[in-house]
This record gives C-alpha cells, sequence and structure tokens, in this order.
C-alpha cells in the first residue's frame, strides 16, 4: 500500500489516486470509493495512513445526525479524524517531515491563518471557518474533504502532528481526537495537582479524560451509569466513581469540584452536575446531543458563580503539546483493533455504546475495489 514518487516535480504537479471507505448517503453502509488526493504542494506531505480511530463524530456525521445541532453532511462523506501514518513525500518547502517520519493527523487540515483566533493558536476556532478533516468545503480542489478511512492523506506541513518513534502506534491514533478534546479543556481550566476532577460518561472521550486527569495530578472522579464501567474507571486511574443510576447517588455526591468534564452525547440533566461544583467551578460540555439539552437552573449558576461551558478540540500547537505530554507519560487509549470490512459491524456496536473504549482500524486490510 506505500506510495512512491518518481519524482519531485511529478510528485507536486500530479493527483493521487486513494481509496477509501464512504458512505452514499444516511442510510447506506460504508463501501469503498475511489477519488484522488490533491496534487503535493510546496508545503504539504502526503500520508500513508496506516490507522484511523473511529469516532462517534463519524456515525453522527455518516448518518446525518447533526443536521440540527452542527452540519448537514455532503454525500459521500469518508470519514475519519483520528490519523496515524508514515510520510511518503514532501513539498519542496516543508521543514519539519521527511518521507519516513510518522505523523498524525487531527480534526483539522486547514484555516484561514489570518484571524485573531488563528494568530493565537486556535485554528478550531478560526473566525472564517476552519477545514475540518472531512464533511468540510475543501478550498484546494473544491468539492467536500475526505478523512483517514483511506489509503493516504495530503495535508499541509502546518496541520500535521509529530508522533513520537516509540509509542503505540494504533493506541496513539485515538488521541488526535479524543485526547485533545479533554487534554484542551482540563489545561485551559488549570487542572493539575490538588484539583477535583469529574467525568461523566466513560467512552471514547470518558476514558482519556481520566487518563489525562490523572496524568496530570487531579483527583479524579467518574459518573457513569454502568457499574461496570466504575470499576473500569479506577483501573484507568479515577480515584472513585459513582454509579449515577443508584437511587440518590448524585444527591449524595461529594461536592466541591473545580471542573466536570461531561462527555455524554446524549440530551440529559445538567442540573445535577452543576450543583457539584465549588465557587467558580465548571461544567465543560465536550458531547454534542442530536437534540439540545434541557435548559439549566439559573440559580445554580448565580448562586455560586459557576459556569457551564463548552469545548472544541485544540489548536495545532496545543495537539502536539498534549501528543508529548502523553508520550512521556505513557497515555495511549484502549482500543480495539478492526479490520477495514469490520467498520459497519463497528458501527452498530458503536451505536450501542458496546465498545472498550475506541475501534482503530488497521488500514492495511484495506484493499483496492
Amino acid at each position: 500500500m506505500s506510495e512512491t514518487t518518481t519524482s519531485p516535480e511529478m510528485s507536486a504537479t500530479m493527483a493521487t489516486a486513494a481509496i477509501g471507505y464512504a458512505a452514499a448517503s444516511p442510510e447506506a453502509p460504508l463501501a469503498p470509493l475511489r477519488f484522488e488526493r490533491r496534487p503535493l504542494g510546496p508545503r504539504d506531505v502526503r500520508i500513508e495512513v496506516l490507522h484511523c480511530g473511529v469516532c462517534h463524530s463519524d456515525l453522527h456525521t455518516a448518518r446525518n445526525e447533526w443536521v440540527e445541532t452542527l452540519a448537514e453532511t455532503t454525500y459521500p462523506v469518508v470519514p475519519g479524524h483520528e490519523i496515524v501514518g508514515r510520510v511518503t513525500a514532501v513539498g519542496d518547502e516543508v521543514e519539519r517531515f521527511a518521507v519516513g517520519d510518522h505523523a498524525g493527523v487531527g480534526c483539522m487540515v486547514d484555516s484561514c491563518q489570518r484571524c485573531e483566533a488563528c494568530a493565537a493558536g486556535l485554528e478550531q476556532y478560526c473566525e472564517n471557518g476552519a477545514t475540518f478533516t472531512y464533511n468540510s468545503p475543501d478550498p484546494q480542489i473544491g468539492g467536500s474533504t475526505h478523512g483517514g478511512y483511506s489509503s493516504s492523506i495530503v495535508v499541509d506541513e502546518g496541520f500535521a502532528l509529530w508522533i513520537d518513534e516509540d509509542v503505540d502506534l494504533a493506541a496513539t491514533a485515538p488521541l488526535l481526537c479524543a485526547g485533545i478534546t479533554t487534554y484542551s479543556p482540563l489545561r485551559h481550566h488549570g487542572v493539575g495537582e490538588g484539583s477535583r476532577l469529574g467525568v461523566v460518561g466513560l467512552g471514547g472521550l470518558g476514558h482519556m479524560a481520566v487518563k489525562i486527569g490523572a496524568a496530570l495530578g487531579a483527583e479524579v472522579t467518574l459518573f457513569t451509569t454502568s457499574p461496570e464501567k466504575a470499576e473500569e474507571g479506577r483501573r484507568l486511574g479515577a480515584a472513585d466513581a459513582v454509579v449515577t443510576t443508584a437511587e440518590g447517588a448524585l444527591e449524595g455526591a461529594t461536592g466541591g469540584f473545580d471542573v466536570i468534564v461531561d462527555t455524554v452525547s446524549a440530551s440529559h440533566d445538567l442540573n445535577p452536575y452543576l450543583g457539584l461544583l465549588r465557587r467558580d467551578g465548571a461544567v465543560v460540555l465536550l458531547g454534542v446531543p442530536s437534540s439540545q439539552h434541557p435548559s439549566p437552573a439559573v440559580g445554580a449558576l448565580i448562586g455560586a458563580r459557576r459556569t457551564l461551558t463548552g469545548s472544541n478540540i485544540g489548536g495545532i500547537a496545543e495537539t502536539q503539546e498534549m501528543l508529548d505530554f502523553c508520550a512521556e507519560h505513557g497515555v495511549v487509549s484502549e482500543i480495539e483493533p478492526i479490520a477495514i470490512d469490520q467498520v459497519n459491524e463497528a458501527y452498530e456496536r458503536l451505536a450501542a455504546g458496546d465498545v472498550r473504549f475506541r475501534f482503530v482500524i488497521d488500514m492495511s486490510t484495506l484493499e483496492a475495489p
């Protein structure tokens, strides 16, 4: 599956044939699709995709479940934004990568680079609209971007991430979304030694919040509906776990949390978690439900100057910081490797919550249709 280029001049002017798995409609199963990646530009790197995580966002997008809350899906769509691979070609002006290096691509592949957010390293909040890795208007070649359920990807080196040579590549792939989505709000809200951190939900995001929070030195409490996941949360680094389906569990929970990150992507009552915050504490929403949460009680906010807020992935520099932090502390995702032809079954299991805790596609199993 490795790609080669006959010369820098040829690689800069020729598009590259790629194979991916795409959804053709909200009801259609993912199936093989041939398409072209853009010609290699002077600042571009071409990456052979080795592993790609399966994020719940992939499922939502493939099935057009965010049409009312985020964006409508443009079909066909090749999902995947937790990409780890090997560099197979570089443009003439590329400085940070060489052929053979490991590299990652997360949720973004471009931004305007001119606005205040981009200047601050917050490309995810680009005021002119970041270009996301899939289902985003492609400013380079038109049409819509395609993601990492594919043989290769071409990206500006400014949106490629350095991957340590010594890490487990498959287990590192989910860090490109699940890792940075949880790391960014923890860093922004100053979570560290002496902090009390709550994590709601133990899925792909939640288990990374537990691991990263513990690695940052926080005292982590997991809130989950599953007694089984309560035990898993403790294994992953939580000091305590609360099974929220038990009668009176939330009412009896000890408060005083500095930050509670809510990773659940289904609509639910936020008031019990707001009530567990200390003065000036924050509940941070990370999950995006297909329908809105019930409105929280205003008194729970103003009575102790609490904050209800949200967070959206992280900028490129912060994502690299997260990858370096996780490599240093041995933090990776808990994964279940799958072949690409198992992705539709994985989607059904993901919808049912039957994964511990991230499917990761071994892209060496991708064959030409």
